[in-house]
């Protein structure tokens, strides 16, 4: 990267006063780095600050919070021309980093940081649904998706990823399966589905690796179906093992669809999408994306 290459550091809001960043950028800043930073307030604001970045001639532009705000930062970039599209990096600041915890993004904000803005840029997949929503990392249907969607704030605030364990536990009177049909090329699996987790990345609901085998380069999609008529000692054991599971149904797809007679919710990286319809593929090499060299989520 060009030393005198500009990047935009877009913060989400909750995450504008963390001093060990505040000190990276000033850090890089004294080395010659232009870093321009932004903070959003409300949904809409990373696809804005996305524009004002490529008016500016950033070479990066770099998302700073959980699953949520890189989707928004990651959808508005697969809108941009690839000639003109500036590469992507990751700050983990959210509440699970579910993505930038299975690509091995450092937890401390300098390393972090320097990998974000000079690191080796890499070229990722996208998955695109029904033609207009985009997800990086991975999307959830079923029980686990209605968790991670109604944890409190204040309890993921205090327990982190935990608390979508611990608020699952207390709904479980609520535990009941989806009817759905999902088809892909050479696939077709129809039945009651307690979680469905259609992955690019590993991980989603804070931690809980429901497509362990996933790549981000592969051009192809990890599904992971979680059925069984014990439904409570298969939640638990999704939840707290990383062995194989005998109620999980997988595939590997470039592509998939999944029809409902009664309206389901998918989180697309903790975004919702609510339909009886959904149709997801892959877009290979839709971003260029600054990973660590050993990061698992490469072939």
């Amino acid at each position: 990267m060009d030393k005198h290459s500009l990047s935009f550091v877009i913060l989400n809001g909750k995450s504008a006063g963390n001093e060990a960043l505040r000190e990276a950028i000033l850090a890089l800043r004294e080395e010659g780095l232009p870093v321009e930073v932004r903070v959003t307030w409300e949904y809409g604001d990373g696809e804005r600050y996305v524009k004002e970045a490529l008016a500016a001639g950033a070479a990066t532009i770099v998302a700073g919070g959980g699953d949520g705000t890189l989707n928004e930062i990651a959808t508005a970039l697969a809108t941009i021309d690839a000639a003109q599209r500036p590469v992507l990096g990751i700050l983990p600041l959210g509440t699970a980093n579910d993505f930038a915890t299975s690509a091995g993004i450092p937890d401390e904000m300098d390393n972090a940081l320097r990998l974000a803005i000079i690191g080796k840029a890499t070229p990722v997949d996208l998955a695109c649904v029904n033609h207009e929503r985009y997800f990086i990392n991975m999307a959830t249907g079923g029980f686990g998706t209605r968790i991670t969607t109604e944890t409190p704030a204040k309890l993921k605030s205090a327990l982190g990823g935990v608390s979508y364990f611990i608020h699952g536990l207390m709904r479980m009177d609520e535990l009941k399966a989806d009817s759905c049909e999902l088809s892909g090329p050479d696939f077709n699996w129809q039945g009651d589905a307690l979680v469905i987790g259609i992955g690019n990345g590993r991980q989603a609901g804070g931690g809980q690796r429901l497509c362990p085998s996933a790549l981000i380069n592969d051009g192809l999609l990890n599904v992971s179906i979680l059925t069984s008529q014990e439904l409570l000692s298969t939640l638990l054991h999704s939840l707290t093992s990383d062995e194989q599971n005998p109620n999980i149904v997988s595939a590997t797809l470039p592509w998939l669809r999944i029809t409902s007679p009664n309206e389901m919710t998918f989180n697309l990286d903790g975004e919702p999408l609510s339909g009886t319809d959904f149709h997801i593929e892959v877009m290979p090499d839709a971003l260029l994306c600054r990973l660590p060299p050993d990061c698992e989520l490469l072939a």
